[in-house]
């Protein structure tokens, strides 16, 4: 399962970041950190579902990965 950071997107309500959040475990998904300065967290969904996260208009969906500096 393909990790994902979703984040609640600048005017969109407390419940729709609820909502996201049900949509991941309704998919088979698993939430493993919430954040604390900003409203979202990480998750773990699968593959085939992370679209359906994406068509979200209320958040933002981006797969987690590696960072390095040069």
């Amino acid at each position: 399962m393909p990790t994902v950071n979703v984040s609640l997107k600048k005017g969109a309500s407390e419940d729709k970041y609820e909502e996201a959040k049900k949509q991941v475990t309704e998919h088979g998904g698993k939430i493993t950190r919430e954040f604390s300065i900003v409203k979202g967290f990480t998750a773990d969904i699968p593959d085939d579902k992370v679209s359906a996260l994406e068509s979200n208009e209320h958040i933002t969906v981006e797969r987690d990965g590696k960072v390095t500096t040069q």
